[in-house]
């Protein structure tokens, strides 16, 4: 866990439940050992393992941001969604634990 400024805090832990990317009825990614991130003010995110993504229907984007908690992420697209997943290559030690894994807006739980 980190905690930073004004009470902002980040936890990352094993998520227990089953993660799943669908988009235009495409499986971009599945796995039962997705990592959820914990974060104030954020919607929980699920970072899925790089062996369980379809990286080879993904390219890589132009875009980049900087979190002042996580780091610097880097993008990737499809033809008709821009952006649409996210990894941060080299993460801040305090959540090292999401490096090699990749992060998508829409992920179905179960």
């Amino acid at each position: 866990m980190t905690e930073g400024l004004k009470g902002h805090r980040i936890t990352v832990e094993p998520s227990e439940r089953h993660a799943r990317v669908v988009h235009g009825g495409q499986v971009l990614a599945e796995s039962d050992a997705a990592l959820v991130l914990h974060e104030t003010g954020c919607p929980d995110r699920y970072y899925i393992p790089a062996g369980d993504v379809r990286t080879d229907l993904l390219t890589p984007s132009a875009t980049t941001t900087h979190c002042p908690f996580k780091g610097d992420a880097s993008y990737w697209s499809l033809p008709e969604a821009p952006d649409l997943v996210w990894a941060y290559p080299d993460p801040k030690p305090e959540v090292a634990a999401i490096k090699g894994h990749f992060c998508f807006y829409e992920v179905e739980v179960s």
